[in-house]
C-alpha cells in the first residue's frame, strides 16, 4: 500500500491517479475489476472510470439503459445517504439474499462475469458520495477484505484531493509549460499541491487537513519548496513562484 501512495504522489497527471489506484484495490481487496465515480452517483449522468480496461470495453457495450444501472451505485448509494458513516460494505451485507436477484446483479454477471461487489467510498463525502466499488465473481468478500478496504480508504481520500488540486493547478495554464516549470524547480506533485495552497495563505494544520496528511508533514514539504525555490519565508517563496509561472499571480500571497 506505502508503495501505491508513492506512485500516486509523484504522478504529475491527474487523469492518471484514479486508473492507477483502480488496478491496485483489485489486488488489495480481492477483486477483479473496479468502477470509479467522483461524481453523482445517478441512472441519468455521471462519469464512470474502471481498471483494467477490458472492464471498460464492456460497460462501453452497454445501453443507456444499462448503464444507467452501473451509474445509480445500487444499492450503495441511498444506504450511505441516510448514514453518515462511510464503512466499506459489499452489496451482499447491505440487502442480504435478495442482491443476486436485482436487475444490477444481474446485468454485472451478463456484462462482466462478477457477482459480488464491494464500495468503497471516500471518507467524509456527502453530497454526493463518492469512490468506487470493487467487483468478484463468486463468493462474497471475507471480513479481510473489508478490513483492507477500510485501511486504504485514507489512501483514497487523500489522493483524490491531491488529484483535485492538480486539476485546479493545471487549469491556470498550458498544462505542459506548468508541469516543465515545476520540473525545472525540482518539484514534485505533492509540493506543487502544497505550494499552490500556500498562496492561500493557508496554516499548516490547514493544508494538513486539505490534503490528509500531518502539520509534520506539511512543514517537510514547505522545507523543501524552500529550498528549491531559494526563498526563507512564505510571502517570498509565493512572490517567487508567482514571477516563475508556477502558481497564478491573481492568488493571494
Amino acid at each position: 500500500m506505502a508503495a501505491i501512495a508513492v506512485a500516486a504522489l509523484h504522478e504529475r497527471e491527474p487523469e492518471r491517479l484514479w486508473p492507477l489506484l483502480g488496478s491496485a484495490l483489485t489486488e488489495l481487496c480481492g477483486g477483479e475489476a473496479v468502477i470509479y465515480k467522483l461524481d453523482e452517483w445517478s441512472e441519468r449522468r455521471g462519469t464512470v472510470g474502471t481498471a483494467p480496461d477490458a472492464a471498460g470495453a464492456e460497460l462501453a457495450r452497454l445501453g443507456d439503459d444499462q448503464l444507467g444501472l452501473v451509474r445509480a451505485g445500487y444499492p450503495f448509494a441511498d444506504h450511505y445517504a441516510a448514514r453518515p458513516d462511510r464503512v466499506p460494505l459489499t452489496a451482499l451485507r447491505v440487502v442480504g439474499r435478495s442482491w443476486p436477484h436485482s436487475p444490477t446483479a444481474r446485468l454485472l454477471g451478463d456484462a462482466l462475469g462478477v457477482h459480488q461487489v464491494l464500495a468503497l467510498p471516500l471518507p467524509g463525502t456527502t453530497a454526493p458520495i463518492t469512490g468506487c466499488l470493487v467487483y468478484r465473481s463468486g463468493r462474497d468478500f471475507t471480513d479481510d477484505h473489508l478490513d483492507m478496504a477500510q485501511r486504504v480508504q485514507p489512501l483514497l481520500g487523500g489522493v483524490e484531493r491531491q488529484r483535485q488540486l492538480l486539476v485546479e493547478w493545471r487549469s491556470a495554464g498550458p498544462a505542459a509549460e506548468l508541469d516543465e516549470r515545476a520540473a525545472d524547480c525540482a518539484l514534485t506533485p505533492r509540493e506543487t499541491t502544497v505550494l499552490l495552497l500556500l498562496t492561500d495563505a493557508l496554516t499548516a494544520d490547514s493544508i494538513g487537513r486539505r490534503l490528509g496528511i500531518s502539520a509534520r508533514t506539511v512543514h517537510k514539504h514547505v522545507e523543501n519548496i524552500y529550498r528549491k525555490l531559494g526563498t526563507r519565508n512564505r510571502v517570498s517563496t509565493v512572490l517567487r513562484a508567482q514571477r516563475l509561472g508556477l502558481v497564478p499571480a491573481s492568488r493571494p500571497a
